[in-house]
């Protein structure tokens, strides 16, 4: 049974609007001492700029300034080219990420509320947009947490146009790093869903569960061992779906399915009472019949994919009604 139920969840995609791959790279370019000033010399470089965490989006698409329209900010990251045309922006565009100070961002824009956040605007960009301020998102907070270097405390400096800091007391180079953690829709002998809630989430906000891999531990393992710890249930046959980056502050979310294993009995399900309040089990016709009232994941996560995966469509929820 579990093979086959395998075989067919491999054959249906999630839909991961941050996961494609939309802008190459170019790391050969990043050793180039004087990336900045060539990149400033093409007339279709474009700069997404980032003020808090918030990026400007107009019209529905990331509001990318020329070169001649950005002010001077904190510093700078080469993001790459992009693959693909969109608007007036052929394929092979440069993208650099600017992080403003205040003054920086208010003589761009001085209108705070005009600034948006990827978890709560993301879900309307293209793919293309919505890859580029992820990319953004988690560069910047990885540049915000390693401005001293981690083993002696000096200042670090930035280098390769953006993607390493040198520790300028040892001479040691710092790469950013990404925080793996397993997601998992866990599905019951009655093909239903189990949905929790934090404590510190609004009373109908539901979604499923997750965890941080631990250091030597396969991902099947962390599948088990962080359901185990969050539900009560032991799971079995994790089958990967899918990943997708999740820059608070700069995680990858690795996508699973797994079943209810028989030897639990009903009374072990019980949240951990520290990230997980409550526990519920969802089928499809009462996910269904209670979805607008009920505050999904943002369709922009890998959460929301997972359960839509599971229900086999779309499905509009109060998240989306309350805008």
């Amino acid at each position: 049974m579990f093979s086959a139920h395998k075989e067919s969840l491999m054959k249906i995609p999630l839909n991961l609007p941050m996961a494609q791959a939309v802008l190459n790279r170019d790391a050969e370019a990043r050793d180039n001492a004087e990336l900045f000033d060539s990149l400033w010399l093409e007339e279709e470089t474009r700069i997404l700029v980032l003020y808090k965490g918030k990026t400007l989006i107009r019209d529905g698409k990331l509001h990318l300034l020329t070169t001649e329209q950005s002010t001077a900010g904190k510093y700078r990251v080469y993001l790459g080219r992009t693959t693909l045309e969109l608007g007036d922006q052929r394929a092979g565009t440069a993208i650099v990420l600017s992080v403003l100070s205040d003054n920086a961002a208010s003589a761009i824009e001085p209108d705070e509320s005009k600034w948006f956040e990827l978890r709560k605007s993301g879900a309307g960009l293209h793919p293309r947009d919505a890859a580029v301020f992820s990319q953004a998102l988690a560069i910047h907070n990885w540049h915000e947490t390693h401005q001293h270097c981690p083993a002696c405390g000096s200042i670090t400096i930035m280098q390769q146009g953006g993607w390493s800091r040198l520790c300028v007391s040892e001479d040691r180079q710092l790469f950013p790093r990404t925080d793996s953690a397993v997601i998992v829709s866990i599905i019951d002998d009655q093909e239903r869903l189990l949905l929790g809630t934090q404590g510190s989430w609004d009373q109908n906000r539901w979604s499923i569960l997750a965890g941080f891999v631990e250091a030597a531990e396969s991902l099947e393992a962390a599948v088990v061992r962080e359901m185990l710890e969050e539900s009560g249930l032991l799971v079995c046959d994790p089958v990967y779906l899918g990943s997708q980056s999740w820059p608070y502050p700069y995680s990858l979310m690795l996508g699973f399915t797994a079943r209810v294993d028989p030897s639990n009995s009903p009374e072990s399900i019980r949240p951990d009472g520290v990230e997980i309040a409550k526990l519920r089990w969802f089928s499809r016709a009462e996910l269904k019949a209670e979805a607008r009232e009920i505050l999904l994941p943002s369709r922009i996560s890998i959460a929301r994919s997972l359960i839509e995966h599971w229900l086999g469509e779309e499905i509009i929820s109060a998240t989306e009604l309350n805008g």
